[in-house]
């Protein structure tokens, strides 16, 4: 069994074509400032043509642009940048929820959406402030409500 796997592999189309990796599904959202409705409808035509692309959503009050797609983010980035002109980045912003303390410096953001601070946990400079420490935990737990084994001080 073994030589008729090994020659059967050699004569096999699919070992000898080099196969495309697949794209996968995914959700770009990206910053995109927009004042008026022909910013909505340029930003949008910018990209709802992108090979790839299933859903385009803009929220013009968060100044976000949503992409749904088998499409690579540097791609649709690139391609908001040059067809409209506009200054464009990643969303930088992640609910608070998802951040130990989001009053940090560096993670609150008075133009951020209400809900959302930046996403400081991937910045080098600014996640030892916003990340706490085991020990800081210790202690804030020590007095909580939440923690049957609290003290109480009164």
């Amino acid at each position: 069994m073994g030589i008729l796997d090994h020659v059967s592999e050699l004569f096999s189309f699919e070992h000898n074509h080099h196969s495309k990796k697949r794209k996968q599904l995914q959700t770009v959202e990206i910053k995109v400032k927009m004042d008026c409705e022909g910013c909505e409808r340029r930003v949008k035509k910018a990209v709802k043509d992108m090979k790839g692309v299933n859903q385009v959503e803009v929220n013009p009050k968060q100044n976000k642009l949503t992409v749904t797609g088998y499409v690579e983010p540097k791609k649709v980035l690139k391609r908001v940048r040059n067809k409209t002109g506009k200054h464009a980045e990643v969303w930088p912003y992640v609910p608070y929820d998802v951040v130990y303390h989001p009053y940090v410096a560096g993670a609150y953001d008075k133009k951020a959406p209400p809900g959302y601070v930046r996403n400081v946990l991937d910045d080098p400079k600014v996640s030892n402030l916003a990340r706490a420490s085991s020990m800081e935990e210790r202690y804030s737990t020590a007095f909580s409500d939440e923690n049957p084994n609290a003290c109480t001080v009164m």
